[in-house]
C-alpha cells in the first residue's frame, strides 16, 4: 500500500506536507465568509454551508481524525491577470485531487477529503430540493469546514504563496493512521 506522501507525488501535486492537526480548528469567521456570498455557492450546494452541516458538526468530524495531509498545485502566470492559467491550474488541481481523494478513500475508509472551492461533480446541484446524487463522492471545501487555509499551511510548514505570478490551490485529506 502507498502512504499519503507517495500518493501525493504520484498524483503530480506541486507541494505536500503533513497537516498540523492542532491547526485544524474550524473558525466561525471563516464560515461567515461563505455566508457573505464570496463565492456564490452558499445555500446552493450540498457540499457548502448550510448543506454541509453546522460549524459544530464540522468540529466534531475533524476531531475524529488523528492525521492529515495537505496537497497543493501551483501554476505559473504570465501576469496577475492571466485568468487562462489560473483556470488551468484550478482544473489540474481539481482533477488531481479527485483522483487522490478516491485513492485515499480506499486506503483510509472514512477519511475526510476537503477540496479547494466548492464541489463540482454535478453541473447543477440538487440542493435543497433533492438528496445529493453522489454523497460518497462529494467534496466540501476546507473553508466550508471553517478552516483558515493560509494559517493551516503556515502552521504545517508549507508555504501558502509561492511568489509573484503564481497561483496555488490547496486541499487536504484528514484520516486516522490506523
Amino acid at each position: 500500500m502507498n502512504d499519503p506522501e507517495t500518493l501525493a507525488a504520484q498524483n503530480g501535486f506541486s507541494h505536500w506536507a503533513q497537516l498540523n492537526m492542532a491547526a485544524a480548528v474550524p473558525l466561525e469567521a471563516v464560515r461567515a465568509m461563505c455566508a457573505d456570498g464570496r463565492c456564490g455557492r452558499y445555500g446552493h450546494n450540498w457540499a457548502c454551508p448550510p448543506g454541509c452541516g453546522s460549524i459544530e458538526a464540522a468540529a466534531r468530524r475533524i476531531a475524529g481524525f488523528d492525521a492529515g495531509i495537505l496537497v497543493q498545485t501551483t501554476g505559473m502566470l504570465r501576469d496577475d491577470f492571466d485568468y487562462e492559467s489560473i483556470a488551468a491550474t484550478e482544473r489540474a488541481h481539481k482533477r488531481r485531487f479527485a483522483d487522490f481523494a478516491r485513492q485515499m478513500r480506499r486506503l483510509h475508509p472514512g477519511c475526510l477529503p476537503l477540496t479547494a472551492g466548492s464541489c463540482t461533480l454535478c453541473a447543477r446541484c440538487t440542493y435543497p430540493d433533492r438528496p445529493c446524487r453522489y454523497p460518497t463522492k462529494r467534496l466540501s471545501s476546507m473553508e466550508a469546514y471553517g478552516l483558515f487555509v493560509s494559517d493551516i499551511c503556515t502552521r504545517s510548514g508549507l508555504a501558502y504563496n509561492y511568489g509573484p505570478h503564481t497561483m496555488t490551490y490547496t486541499s487536504c485529506v484528514l484520516y486516522n493512521k490506523e
